[in-house]
């Protein structure tokens, strides 16, 4: 299998801190991965090295066989990388259909079909009867499925999702874990930061544990959550049964 992802010896420092601590690891084109760690532990930096809003310090990113490590982020998204991000910020006076067809005429360098291949996205996360919506009048689990759809709309190769669940009820949860499975069973390879681990677990085939910037624990998941180390570091959160 092909490797999409790939980073080697990737530091990041702000002075005298490193939130990045020689990162290296392989992600296969299809995988799902997950990335788990305290609050602090340099994973959305991460993210943002893997996207291009942060230029590295030291160490190489490789992305479909490819060099990017100075590649700007614009660029990248260009090339197939998409990310959703924690808080949702939408174009709130467009109609959600809208805020689609913006990401897919700005990040989908192939050519397409941009308005129908939105309605289908808008399909597969659920946001078509909101099409004709103003996106600022949508609930928190409607804003989390937009983010969702406008990163699908630049025609992704890698989605990175940064704490997508976060402040879901167990539902909406639930909801929102069907429709990610959807789209990784559709090939596209997902690298999900998140604190909700079930959620997390339920989708993700290998997982990767950071802490203080460095990869502590790599593996599949019930194994890496059975790690005294990444019990420790994860003391006083609760991990679902499943996942443990």
């Amino acid at each position: 299998m092909a490797t999409i992802l790939s980073l080697s010896n990737v530091n990041k420092n702000f002075g005298a801190l490193t939130v990045s601590d020689d990162v290296t690891f392989d992600m296969p084109e299809g995988q799902a991965l997950g990335i788990i760690g305290p609050n602090g532990a340099g994973k959305s930096t991460l993210f943002n090295l893997i996207g291009g809003t942060l230029a590295v310090s030291s160490g190489t990113v490789q992305f479909a066989k490819q060099d990017v490590t100075r590649v700007p982020a614009a660029e990248r998204c260009r090339m197939g990388i998409a990310r959703s991000f924690q808080i949702p910020h939408p174009f709130v006076g467009m109609s959600v259909y809208e805020n689609l067809l913006v990401a897919s005429s700005f990040g989908n360098s192939g050519h397409h079909d941009a308005k129908a291949e939105c309605r289908d996205i808008l399909d597969r996360t659920g946001l078509l009867p909101k099409a004709n919506r103003p996106a600022g009048s949508l609930t928190l689990l409607e804003r989390k499925r937009l983010e969702l759809a406008r990163a699908l709309a630049s025609g992704p190769k890698l989605l990175l999702l940064d704490e997508i669940a976060g402040g879901l009820t167990e539902a909406e949860c639930h909801e929102l874990v069907e429709t990610i499975k959807g789209i990784r069973d559709s090939g596209v390879s997902i690298i999900w930061i998140e604190h909700i681990v079930h959620a997390l677990t339920a989708v993700v085939e290998r997982l990767i544990v950071i802490d203080f910037g460095k990869i502590v624990a790599e593996g599949e998941p019930s194994k890496v959550m059975a790690d005294p180390l990444v019990q420790e570091i994860y003391m006083g959160i609760s991990v679902d049964d499943t996942a443990a």
